[in-house]
């Protein structure tokens, strides 16, 4: 849900930050291997687009600190280094894909959304709950074949909390995942949100989906 998108090109990184913001997904954007690390220190990504000759630290010397560190994140290379050798590298070190420049922007939005299913631990992209379907892929959510209207910050919510099924997520987690690190959240923003996305979910059912655990956070454990 959360990305990190590495990219020195100012261009090509605004035009992707923008596209992928608009397929749903919370994108923090930055221009070197120096940020990059910091940013890793302090924020938690599903996916993170690396390419790899980036000024500060290079990408795959920010590939080997971070898997050495422990992240867990999925790595994309994004790379205009095209030999069998470089795509070898990059996936020995670490990466969990590689794709090269110039390219598609909807495979890269495929493969990230491939990426971040299998962070989630949710490779397939069809969720089903009840008589609730949602499709990771598309963003849509289904009952009984209706397609149900939600805000982008619904969807996001909706999609988090089916991803992690069963698993209690906390405010302050679902608030890290669902923006990026330079949007300032209110303090009820959240809540607003979700009141809103049970509202529109208890016109196709009766039973609630999305629950409450005080003191702890919110899950979907239908």
């Amino acid at each position: 849900m959360k990305l990190l998108l590495v990219e020195d090109s100012k261009r090509l990184r605004e035009t992707i930050d923008t596209g992928l913001t608009r397929s749903g997904y919370a994108v923090d954007s930055v221009e070197n291997g120096k940020l990059a690390l910091q940013y890793l220190e302090s924020f938690e990504y599903s996916v993170i687009v690396l390419d790899l000759m980036i000024p500060e630290i290079d990408g795959l010397t920010v590939l080997k600190r971070l898997r050495n560190n422990g992240c867990r994140s999925s790595v994309l290379i994004l790379s205009a280094k095209d030999q069998i050798e470089d795509r070898v590298t990059g996936l020995e070190l670490g990466a969990d894909d590689y794709l090269i420049k110039p390219f598609s922007f909807d495979e890269l939005v495929a493969r990230v959304g491939a990426l971040s299913r299998r962070y989630s631990g949710s490779p397939n992209p069809t969720i089903v709950i009840g008589d609730f379907e949602l499709n990771t892929s598309s963003h849509t959510l289904l009952c009984d074949g209706q397609s149900i209207s939600l805000t982008p910050s619904e969807q996001r919510i909706f999609e988090y909390l089916a991803t992690r099924r069963g698993r209690v997520v906390s405010v302050g987690h679902l608030e890290q995942h669902l923006y990026d690190s330079g949007t300032t959240v209110s303090k009820n923003s959240l809540e607003v949100h979700i009141s809103s996305l049970r509202k529109k979910i208890a016109k196709y059912t009766d039973q609630p989906i999305i629950n409450t655990r005080r003191g702890f956070g919110y899950v979907i454990d239908l």
